[in-house]
Parts: structure tokens; sequence; C-alpha cells
């Protein structure tokens, strides 16, 4: 049976999925009376995909979009393929650094699609998540993603707690973040084979995943919030372990080495 299609909103994940995923691509509609910039490097990139354009009004596109700010564009796509637990096998088997963004259930789309963006920008190879009880691929995460979720694989496990044993298995070490840990970041060795795991919003890592984890960092508090967003954090974490492959003379992840979700 046919899978349901999708829609997504917003300039930077529209051209991105042009770019990037246009055979996904169907159809598109835009705003009526939009002639900048971003609009005309929308046209083009449809034009050059023979993907037809429509101009609606803001209160249509407001519709397609279910109340999501779409900036004035909307497209819709045929969903990508799912990855799973044999695509990472696949993109393990290519790398001799990976560098891993394991999130262990962010409920909150605007994190998750934050958590994407700092995957990208950092290089990261893969985001993976648990297929239950955390949010998947929305079109509200690719808006906020800006592209990211058409260039990072996302790859959801069915079991978060064995995919940790297999990456260990495969020679990476696993870094879990908690606010509770003895060791900070700065001072912790994050510059091999590494999965980051960072916990839901407000929860932290669960039981499970903290004790698949080799060792537990902590990002330091100097003022007076207790901690930081998922996705701050997140950011936090994959640039120090960026910043220490660079200091040590190691291959740092480069985005070309990252396709697009479902395609590995």
């Amino acid at each position: 049976m046919a899978r349901e299609k999708e829609r997504i909103f917003g300039w930077h994940a529209v051209l991105s999925a042009l770019e990037r995923s246009g055979h996904r691509v169907r159809h598109i509609w835009m705003e009526e009376g939009r002639a900048d910039g971003r609009a005309r490097s929308v046209m083009r990139a449809a034009a050059a995909a023979h993907i037809p354009v429509q101009r609606i009004g803001h209160a249509g596109l407001d519709v397609l979009a279910g109340g999501g700010h779409h900036q004035g564009v909307a497209a819709e796509c045929d969903p990508p393929d799912p990855a799973s637990e044999q695509d990472l096998d696949a993109l393990l088997s290519r790398l001799t650094q990976p560098l891993l963004l394991v999130l262990d259930g962010v409920q909150d789309p605007h994190n998750l699609g934050a958590c994407l963006r700092s995957a990208d920008a950092a290089g990261a190879h893969a985001v993976i998540l648990p297929r239950d009880n955390a949010v998947s691929v929305t079109p509200v995460v690719r808006k906020v993603a800006s592209g990211a979720a058409e260039t990072v694989p996302v790859i959801r496990v069915t079991n978060l707690a064995r995919t940790l044993d297999s990456l260990k298995a495969a020679g990476l070490w696993i870094a879990g973040a908690s606010g509770e840990a003895q060791d900070e970041i700065f001072t912790a060795d994050l510059g091999g084979p590494l999965a980051l795991v960072l916990g839901a919003e407000g929860r932290g890592l669960r039981r499970l995943t903290r004790e698949r984890c080799d060792f537990l960092v902590r990002i330091p508090m100097s003022g007076s919030v207790a901690s930081l967003n998922v996705s701050a954090a997140a950011a936090v974490c994959l640039y120090e372990a960026v910043r220490q492959r660079r200091a040590a003379g190691a291959a740092v992840p480069q985005p070309e080495l990252a396709k697009p979700q479902g395609t590995l």
C-alpha cells in the first residue's frame, strides 16, 4: 500500500528538499506576490526538476501547513524510505572515525530540528532515535532543521540499548551527557570513534541507556540555570568532539559523507 505523502514548509526546508531529494517532491505551493530571492531560488529549482508550482493566498498556505509558520511556501513530497539498523551497519562500514548523535527520547519537534541542524553543522554522520516515545521527523522538525533533515541520515531503532551495544562492538566509544557526571566534557577524551548520547527534555538518560555508556560527561554550568536545552547541549558536545579531533590532527567528519535520510 502506498504511504501517505508528507507536507513540508519553510524556505530552507523546501529548497533543500528540491536540491537533495527532488525526486520525492511532487507539488509546491507559493504565496501570491512573492518574487524575492528565496522565491526565485525555489522557482528555478522546481523548474529544473519539472515540479509544478501553484500560487495561492496566505490563508491557503496556513491550511496546507496545518497552522505551522510556513514563511510563504509549502511542498508535498513522497516520504523517504525509513533508515534502519542495517543501514547503520552499512554506514559504519564506510567510516574510520564516525561521529554519531544519539537522542534518547526527545519529544519536542523544535528540539529535534535544532539537534539535526547542529549535527549537520558539526559534520556528524548520523542521528539515531528510538522508534517509541520519541518525536519523528515531522514537517515542523524539517522546518526548524533548515534543510539538515535532508542531509543528515536519521536512523530510528527498535531497541536503543541493543543498538548502543552494537556500536560498542563496532569500536565506538559511547559518551553520555548527564548533569550528575563527575567529569566535564572539556576534559574527557572525545577524539576517537564516538557516539554522543543525550537524554530527553527534563528526564535525561534512561537507566538502560545510561548503563550502556562507557563514560558520562557534564557541561559545566556557571550561571543560575541548572541545565541547557537538549539542542544547545548537543551543539556543545558535538563541537567539543570536533575541536578535539582538530587539535589532535584527526580527520574531522565531512558533510559530504552524509547522505539524504533514508538513502544510506
